[in-house]
């Protein structure tokens, strides 16, 4: 796995190209963030490097994550993360190292994750978009009901339980979503922002993460090969 770093969600916006399209963004504050730790096969038995972002003070933190990040030189870290690395990348990394939008540096496309926004506990047709019932005249007041739930019960030979999986109400969003292949339409070093087109998982303020495209579209790949000629 390729560089990644965290960040946090700004907003939406515009931005117009050279051929005066308006292209709609998402505004991302990427880094800086800094290596607190570098894992090794000998001693962990994979290969990866693990980040901070976001420095806070101590006593918003605990006593081992303060502990974790001092032996890396830095002050406590609100986010860790780590990413995989391949062995012979591991001396391109050191404890302490900055990672800013620099090290993104001629990609084309990534890949942001975050986790989308909490919608409580909502029905089957917000959750699963079912249709409901009829409206019409002699139906009761079952319009949103998700309907018969029992087909795969005893009655069939399937057991005397729901079929796993069964699409019911229950607990909808804040869950772990990535957004492939996102085109990178502007980059400001200066003030670490990257704007990426579309929209990405999450309210505002939001953590993010980034990294480089791990699987493109044919379109995007045939243009992205096109580039490195």
């Amino acid at each position: 796995m390729a560089l990644s770093l965290l960040g946090r969600k700004v907003g939406m916006s515009r931005v117009f190209n050279d051929a005066g399209v308006n292209v709609p963004v998402t505004v991302l504050s990427v880094g800086p963030c800094v290596v607190t730790q570098i894992r090794t096969p000998e001693k962990d038995g994979y290969s990866a490097v693990q980040i901070g972002f976001e420095e806070i003070l101590p006593r918003r933190s605990t006593i081992p994550v303060i502990g974790h990040d001092a032996k890396a030189g830095v002050a406590p870290q609100r986010v860790h993360r780590e990413f995989r690395i391949d062995p012979k990348d591991a001396a391109n990394y050191t404890l302490g190292q900055a990672l800013t939008v620099k090290d993104l540096a001629g990609q084309m496309y990534v890949d942001v994750i975050g986790t989308s926004k909490g919608k409580g506990f909502q029905g089957t047709m917000k959750r699963w978009n079912f249709k409901g019932q009829y409206a019409s005249h002699g139906t009761e007041r079952k319009h949103r009901s998700p309907g018969s739930i029992g087909s795969l019960c005893s009655n069939r030979g399937f057991g005397g339980g729901l079929a796993k999986g069964k699409k019911m109400a229950g607990h909808m969003g804040d869950e772990r979503v990535t957004c492939r292949s996102l085109d990178i339409v502007r980059v400001d070093e200066a003030n670490n922002l990257i704007l990426v087109k579309g929209s990405v998982p999450g309210a505002n303020t939001g953590i993010i993460e980034i990294r480089p495209a791990i699987r493109l579209y044919r379109s995007k790949a045939k243009k992205l090969a096109e580039a490195k000629k």
